[in-house]
């Protein structure tokens, strides 16, 4: 198995390249569609919504008087659909574009990605100049917000978005904690502005078992109930989600300001409020041994590892427990994943520097004027306007989704279907049926309730030392995500991790580790 591991980890790390220059100054073609450095906001304020003839006449003030329509090219991913339906895109894309054209002078050509193809996908796209309007998040790999800002990849809206509909839409907070250099690059979903974690479990498992969830207080606390599910016959008693897990879990030991799963080699531990080498703590080693030990007792599936699990099997019912990220309102997941669950918190919340671009838009640096322009006065038009941004969200009426008695959503649909949070702001998109009222007042509590880092504001800038960082970045491919995904054996566990820093050494870690310390340093002395 470790072989077999190790063969495709360093098969997908190669395949990783650094983000094509997008500086070019002509237009994308148009074409067909197939188809989280200031302290991140924790404010009470409420992202103030908007009835539709509010946000159109707002809009209208945005937006050319006349013209002809600015046609854009925006690209989104796909979660609940692995593989989106073009016709059924297409029709949406249609349905938009008749909705807006008495709103504002921009039509969309919307094209979707499966999140399997995503990264990939959207970055030959973004290498060809063919995206205007493009989603990402502080997490996401090669396309994530702190790549596109260090490639000058991003269009700078500062001008184009203070005193518009879309600056308007939610609270100020917001935009501040979403600025690199003091400058708007990436327009955030005004959602769970901020990062923890819970446990999630197969409502059905729980009940059969009776397990008292609330025992559960950190990971080996779960052993006993993953052991009645490997007696069950359960695939995947725990599902890691093909994800390298140490940054999360550990989050309330460690500020990792990357925002990169494959980075979590550096992080400010919170009691020292100091730089420190996470791969030598003795909790990267306590994490390493619990996997692979899991592993072995048949926990944990060599698919994980392998990454042959994909974003829908938490749709199935071949796990029983998971990870979950917290959210205002986690029975969302019911709908998600089309099966009932629970959750136990296993992290506490944080606001930190990127915990609000944990999803958002850019607009790409090859745009014109015109096409930025078109971009934002869209993006300020679906966060003020609910039945825009139900159709972007859910798709078709009568097709995807329908409304119940309380005019709340239904989603039926397995050709088009996404969640708000990938979508539009929570104050604006129509909660679903199994959802609060209310939803968009808890989503203000919630992020208001967060404990907020000693390294909020702080980005780092690893233009000094890319080509040692990336490299860094190709190593924990290797090494890391075997070793927090228990595809290493745990005899081996310990020689592995000395093997993974001395092969960080060798890329030019302690170079990308000093820089990390002087620029932190910097920033703290600054404030």
């Amino acid at each position: 198995m470790k072989k077999k591991v190790i063969s495709t980890l360093m098969a997908t790390a190669m395949t990783l390249s650094l983000l094509a220059g997008c500086g070019s100054s002509s237009a994308p073609a148009t074409t067909t569609t197939d188809s989280s450095a200031t302290e991140p906001a924790t404010t009470t304020d409420a992202a103030p919504a908007s009835t539709d003839t509010a946000a159109d006449t707002a809009a209208s003030t945005d937006t050319a008087a006349a013209g002809d329509a600015v046609t854009i090219n925006l690209y989104r991913c796909s979660f609940n659909v692995a593989n989106p339906d073009s016709a059924q895109v297409k029709k949406v894309q249609d349905a938009i574009n008749e909705y807006i054209k008495d709103k504002i002078n921009v039509q969309i050509n919307l094209t979707d990605i499966g999140s399997g193809e995503y990264t990939e996908k959207a970055n030959l796209a973004l290498a060809n100049n063919e995206i205007n309007l493009l989603w990402t998040a502080s997490w996401e790999g090669t396309i994530g917000t702190n790549d596109l800002y260090p490639q000058k990849a991003v269009y700078d809206l500062t001008d184009l978005v203070e005193g518009s509909t879309l600056y308007g839409s939610m609270a100020e907070g917001q935009w501040e904690a979403a600025k690199y250099d003091g400058k708007i690059y990436f327009v955030p979903v005004y959602k769970d502005n901020v990062e923890g974690y819970d446990f999630m479990f197969r409502k059905d498992v729980v009940d059969a078992h009776g397990w008292d969830i609330t025992s559960v207080k950190k990971l080996a606390d779960l052993e006993p109930m993953l052991a009645d599910a490997k007696a069950d016959g359960l695939k995947y008693p725990f599902l890691t989600q093909k994800t390298a897990m140490f940054y999360r879990w550990y989050i309330d030991s460690f500020d990792f300001f990357t925002a990169d799963a494959g980075a979590n080699f550096v992080a400010v531990d919170r009691k020292t409020d100091e730089v420190v080498d996470t791969i030598l703590t003795p909790e990267y080693l306590e994490f390493a041994k619990l996997m692979a030990d899991w592993a072995e007792k048949g926990y944990i599936s060599e698919d994980d590892a392998t990454k042959t699990t994909n974003d829908q099997t938490t749709q199935t019912q071949d796990w029983a427990v998971t990870w979950w990220t917290d959210i205002p309102v986690n029975d969302e997941a019911n709908a998600r994943y089309g099966q009932d669950v629970v959750m136990q918190p296993a992290t506490s919340r944080w606001a930190h520097s990127t915990s609000a671009l944990g999803s958002c838009y850019c607009v790409t640096a090859n745009s014109t004027p015109e096409q930025a322009q078109a971009c934002v006065d869209f993006l300020g038009l679906l966060y003020t306007d609910s039945t825009l941004a139900d159709i972007y969200t859910f798709g078709i009426e009568g097709e995807d989704f329908t409304y119940d008695e309380n005019h709340q959503v239904v989603q039926n649909s397995d050709k088009y279907n996404h969640s708000m949070w990938e979508s539009a702001n929570a104050t604006i998109v129509t909660p679903l049926s199994n959802e609060p009222a209310n939803k968009a007042e808890l989503y203000d509590a919630f992020n208001s309730g967060a404990n907020t880092s000693s390294a909020a504001g702080f980005r780092f800038d690893k233009t000094p030392v890319e080509a040692q960082y990336t490299a860094c970045a190709n190593v924990a491919g290797e090494y890391g995500f075997a070793l927090e995904n228990g595809g290493v054996a745990s005899a081996d566990v310990e020689s592995t991790i000395e093997a993974y820093q001395a092969a960080l050494d060798g890329a030019g870690y302690q170079e990308v580790l000093a820089e990390f310390q002087k620029q932190y340093d910097d920033w703290k002395a600054s404030k």
